[in-house]
């Protein structure tokens, strides 16, 4: 199978030497057409001279063969490759250069236009003609001297053109087909399973745009290789925890060292609302991966949303010491929007809060508007995200020490959050400073 470079070679050299073939033959034909004009053209004022002088003489056109071969020998060479036609004022042959059985004939309209009048004191006499023919020159005429010589030098330009396009072409040909190959050997090591291969960015053109894309592509799948990897042993760590507790007592009751009571009862099933609360999460994040998560939407005032969070978790703040207080901007428009969704939102924003907020702090949720956006928004006043944690606070287990406490219980509550939200057509954002609290914003189109 021929390489790109290659093709793309043969592709130029075909296109040079077509294009200097062609160019060759036409400058080539076109010179000895307007060459042959430029000699008759010279040839046109001794003739007419000479026949006007004759006629002028003579009075007629009688005894013009002759004539015309004597008076007229330097311009009427026999290598010259045209045909000479002298005619009356009628447009009758009056000399036919070398076939007398032309004299006496009515030369043709057509012939006629193109004739040049003879004019002899203001009259026209007669018309001369030429007519082309088998070039009878002589190879050593300064003509075909001259044709010869321009004819060479179009075969040596047509050479160095295509030599020029062969080498361009190379050149241009190794230029496009490097960063294609480079992209091939990189996508067949990602095929191997080599994720995160980055390829050199050598243009600015389409080839450098693609490479760019390429090497955003191979990030991402490495990106998104280490997470499934980091997720998957996450999911299994926040699974054995609780199933080992429920494992250790019901092997304890069944070999009789413990006797069931009432705690036992609470702890066993503590730990399977665990295990089903991260079941809920990781079918509502495959959800709205999938962009199937259902909405149950309808209108509802903000400062209701806010509320119910307040109340939801009121005496959690209460008992931790912490103010829990809204902030609701009058005449706010209503939010169409899943009511249990929002829910699930500030709720895991508000928890995430109160966790990281000490006793005398205060969370403070609020509700705005701007430019048509209705933002509902969870500040506290506690330790703040540190700056190499902020930009993946919402990833999926999340490694980072704060970011990983803040993902709440399963590790997944802020990543809910945001696919939540973003189901909804909005966004969820944060900022935060060290030792100064965190905001977290959500964006609903109104």
């Amino acid at each position: 199978m021929r390489s790109v470079a290659l093709k793309l070679t043969l592709a130029f050299l075909a296109v040079g030497v077509l294009g200097a073939v062609l160019v060759g033959v036409f400058v080539s034909i076109r010179t000895q057409r307007e060459f042959d004009r430029f000699i008759f053209d010279n040839s046109q004022q001794p003739a007419i001279a000479a026949l006007s002088d004759y006629y002028r003489s003579h009075g007629s056109w009688d005894g013009l063969d002759r004539a015309v071969l004597n008076a007229a020998e330097r311009w009427l060479r026999p290598d010259r490759p045209v045909l000479v036609t002298v005619t009356d004022s009628q447009g009758i042959v009056v000399f036919g250069g070398p076939d007398p059985q032309r004299l006496g004939t009515q030369v043709p309209e057509r012939s006629l236009r193109r004739a040049i009048p003879i004019d002899v004191d203001g009259e026209v006499a007669g018309y001369l003609i030429f007519d082309f023919f088998e070039d009878r020159r002589a190879p050593d005429a300064p003509e075909n001297l001259f044709v010869a010589a321009l004819n060479r030098g179009i075969v040596l330009a047509a050479l160095a053109a295509t030599v020029g396009a062969l080498l361009l072409g190379a050149f241009l040909a190794r230029t496009l087909a490097r960063p294609i190959g480079e992209l091939t050997a990189a996508t067949q090591r990602i095929a191997r399973g080599e994720l995160g291969l980055q390829v050199p960015v050598r243009t600015h053109d389409e080839l450098g745009k693609l490479a760019s894309s390429f090497n955003s592509m191979s990030a991402d799948l490495e990106k998104a290789s280490r997470l499934r990897r980091q997720m998957t042993a996450d999911i299994a760590h926040d699974l054995r925890t609780p199933l080992s507790v429920i494992l250790g007592y019901t092997e304890a009751l069944s070999d009789g060292k413990l006797q069931a009571t009432p705690a036992i009862a609470a702890t066993l099933h503590q730990e399977a609302l665990h295990l089903n609360h991260l079941i809920d999460d990781l079918r509502t994040l495959s959800l709205a991966d999938a962009g199937e998560l259902p909405l149950y939407r309808d209108w509802i005032a903000p400062g209701a949303l806010l509320e119910r969070a307040v109340a939801a978790y009121g005496m959690q703040a209460e008992q931790q010491g912490i103010t829990l207080r809204t902030e609701i901007a009058a005449g706010l428009p209503s939010v169409n929007v899943d009511a249990q969704r929002m829910a699930q939102v500030l709720g895991n924003l508000v928890s995430n809060a109160l966790r990281h907020t000490p006793a005398g702090g205060e969370v403070t949720l609020s509700a705005s508007q701007e430019d048509g956006v209705v933002l509902l928004s969870v500040h506290d006043t506690g330790d703040g995200i540190p700056p190499e944690d902020l930009p993946h606070i919402f990833e999926r287990f999340y490694r980072g020490d704060q970011a990983r406490q803040s993902f709440g219980a399963s590790g997944l509550g802020l990543s809910i959050a945001k696919s939540i939200v973003e189901a909804h057509g909005g966004s969820l954002t944060v900022a935060s400073a060290t030792g100064q609290g965190s905001t977290f914003t959500v964006r609903l189109a109104v």
